[in-house]
């Protein structure tokens, strides 16, 4: 485990991920051709729509070896709508690269992407990349990091631009200058620093030094007297903060143009850590409620499955990481989460969308799973029946909704099939069922992450059909309190139907919570949670519009029960009658979801999107200027935003881009 890596490439949409990872392919000897994504050729972007859009849709794994370490790599997607692949890549990996392009700097989805990782407390190195760009700017981007994401910078090498080329790199540790030659890029050559760039160098080593002897005192004592700092020293100086998230590596490169990339994988296995170095992950041992340390060279298997894939010849592949102990093909495990025993059919490496088979796995690894039946995004594997849950990912929410119609009575069929195998693979993907128009409904993280779903319904599943148009995943809540008095009683002959409930329905922030304040048996304790799973059952259609209602606190507070009469059924029916009635009291109300939207304009469009943001019931939230542009923050409903860039390419001439991610739900000001 000490010489194993699993790391993630993350970064804004068109930064350079993929690319830089063919690189990596090559330069590791995994691939013998360089794929470019432009044109569809990539390795990793596999997928039909992938090459089509010449973007990462999906987050793709693979292993290479570097200098006798071995590099589990998942590239993940920038795109703001698949963020979820980069949410649950993050929850299993234990340091990361973040690819910043040096003439875009630190973007919008940069900033997502750091955010997420910061939740995981992951270990990363910053690679500023597309140093070959017109407009390229190595300090800005620097800069901007610090600022804009609060990191500390530890920048370890400088770009050479000879009449505005760049050519390679000076690497601050080594103090050496390598140019990259050959016709990949695979002729290092190194040599003294030249002449023009000393002085710049000399500072940039001196920051260099200072940061690191300020964290190690035997760095700080050979500073203080002159003596020359070893190698060695240096680099387990950089790896220590780096693995503590004290300090973020900087590195520079084109990947493009094969520059700076062998420097990137020494910086890979030199300063990310191993399974061994990160802090060890909690388990909660469901009988006692009490955390348990998952220790990696425990005997016992212990595994997160992070991604589920479905595949047409071998059915479900479950993507896991193992925490602890080891396991063979042929096996058998329990799912925890769903109290479970399984057989492992076999075990696969995955590069890309090639496999390889192996005979058993041992923590550390990241591998798939195929055989396994019954098994979500989320759940925890073991060897034994030992009630440990590892710490389940959370996915934001779907903002929007379309519905879809099947042509024909076989599509009918399919489509239903078809859209479970998906909503398995991706739970920002959701499908309902409308009652009362009789409508297929499905939701999704943007435009673009429904257009891929109804292109595979189309190609992958041959499924016919017809789609609505866009609709916004609206949602429900209560403006006050209300109380209600329910008797549910029925008398068909034979045993009867009774339950008496007294419940009250109040506002809360903070998602749903029910309370029980029934005292001397008033309710059986067993028909409790009858009440609670009936209030449940009238919350998922509200009274405006049908919409999911949330932000409730229900409390029982009396009620009655038969000898005879009651059941669960009764008290279940109860609770559902009883909330809808103080549902129509409480003065319900919308709530719509609002998109922080970010635009980078020239100044004199300014005006202009302001205007237009203010009739899109926007709210201005930042403005800020770099050089001639300038960035616009707003908070705008979702509602608003439908075809929004092609109004926004038409009053900027083209010149203005943004990018838009969910922020939170608001109240719906407006008719409705």
């Amino acid at each position: 485990m000490k010489n194993l890596r699993n790391i993630g490439i993350i970064a804004h949409i068109d930064a350079g991920k993929t690319t830089t990872t063919e690189r990596i392919l090559y330069f590791t000897g995994l691939t013998h051709k360089m794929g470019e994504t432009h044109d569809g050729e990539s390795v990793m972007d596999f997928l039909p729509y992938e090459k089509e859009r010449g973007i990462t849709v999906a987050s793709a794994a693979t292993m290479c070896v570097w200098k006798n370490y071995e590099i589990n790599i998942i590239d993940t997607p920038g795109h703001v709508d698949f963020t979820a692949e980069v949410e649950r890549s993050l929850r299993i990996l234990d340091g990361v690269v973040v690819i910043f392009c040096a003439k875009g700097g630190v973007e919008p989805q940069s900033e997502t992407v750091w955010r997420q990782a910061d939740k995981y407390k992951v270990p990363r190195i910053a690679y500023i990349n597309k140093m070959d760009a017109i407009g390229a700017d190595f300090y800005r981007v620097v800069e901007q990091i610090k600022n804009r994401l609060g990191a500390n910078p530890l920048v370890l090498t400088l770009p050479v631009v000879e009449d505005d080329e760049f050519i390679g790199i000076i690497d601050l540790v080594k103090m050496k200058y390598y140019s990259f030659g050959g016709t990949f890029g695979d002729d290092i050559t190194e040599s003294e620093i030249p002449e023009k760039y000393t002085e710049e160098t000399a500072n940039w080593r001196l920051i260099l030094v200072e940061n690191l002897a300020e964290t190690n005192e035997d760095l700080l004592d050979l500073y203080f007297n002159g003596e020359d700092l070893p190698l060695d020293m240096l680099i387990e100086a950089i790896r220590v903060n780096t693995i503590n998230n004290t300090y973020i590596p900087i590195m520079c490169g084109s990947s493009y143009r094969n520059i700076g990339v062998q420097p990137l994988l020494d910086a890979i296995v030199d300063y990310l850590p191993s399974p061994l170095d990160v802090e060890t992950v909690d388990a909660i041992d469901t009988k006692n409620h009490e955390k348990v340390e998952i220790i990696p060279d425990s005997k016992d298997f212990m595994a997160l499955v992070f991604k589920i894939i479905s595949d047409r010849h071998v059915g479900k592949l479950a993507f896991a990481r193992i925490y602890s102990g080891e396991i063979a093909a042929g096996s058998y495990i329990y799912n925890n989460t769903r109290d479970k025993r399984e057989r492992v059919g076999r075990l696969v490496k995955i590069h890309a969308n090639h496999r390889q088979e192996l005979s058993k796995v041992s923590a550390g690894d990241i591998v798939a799973f195929i055989g396994l039946k019954d098994v979500s995004t989320g759940d925890t594997l073991s060897s034994v029946d030992n009630g440990y849950l590892l710490e389940s990912i959370d996915f934001p929410e779907p903002v929007i909704q379309i519905a879809i119609e099947p042509k024909t009575q076989n599509d009918q069929s399919k489509i239903g099939e078809a859209l479970a195998k998906i909503s398995t693979e991706d739970p920002t993907f959701k499908v309902a069922y409308n009652k009362e128009t009789g409508q297929t409904l499905i939701s999704g993280m943007g435009e673009l992450h429904l257009e891929i779903v109804t292109e595979r319904l189309a190609n992958e599943f041959n499924v016919d059909f017809n789609i609505g148009q866009p609709e916004v995943a609206y949602k429900e809540t209560i403006t006050t309190n209300a109380e209600q008095v329910t008797r549910y009683v029925k008398q068909t002959g034979g045993k009867g139907q009774f339950a008496h409930v007294v419940l009250r329905l109040e506002p809360n922030e903070s998602g749903f919570e029910f309370i029980s304040k029934i005292v001397g048996g008033a309710i059986p304790r067993e028909y409790i949670p009858a009440v609670e799973a009936g209030v449940r059952n009238a919350l998922e259609e509200g009274v405006i519009k049908g919409y999911p209602v949330v932000n409730i606190t229900a409390t029982l507070l009396d009620g009655s029960f038969h000898e005879v009469d009651s059941s669960e059924l009764a008290f279940k029916s109860a609770g559902t009658i009883a909330a809808k009635e103080c549902l129509r009291i409480a003065k319900p109300t919308l709530l719509e979801p609002i998109m922080l939207l970010e635009i980078t304009s020239p100044e004199e469009f300014t005006g202009n999107i302001i205007n237009n943001i203010n009739n899109r019931r926007g709210r201005l939230e930042s403005m800020d200027t770099e050089g001639t542009t300038q960035i616009i923050r707003a908070y705008v409903p979702l509602a608003e935003l439908f075809g929004y860039s092609t109004v926004l390419r038409s009053a900027t001439q083209g010149r203005a881009g943004f990018s838009m991610q969910f922020s939170h739900y608001e109240k719906y000001v407006g008719e409705i």
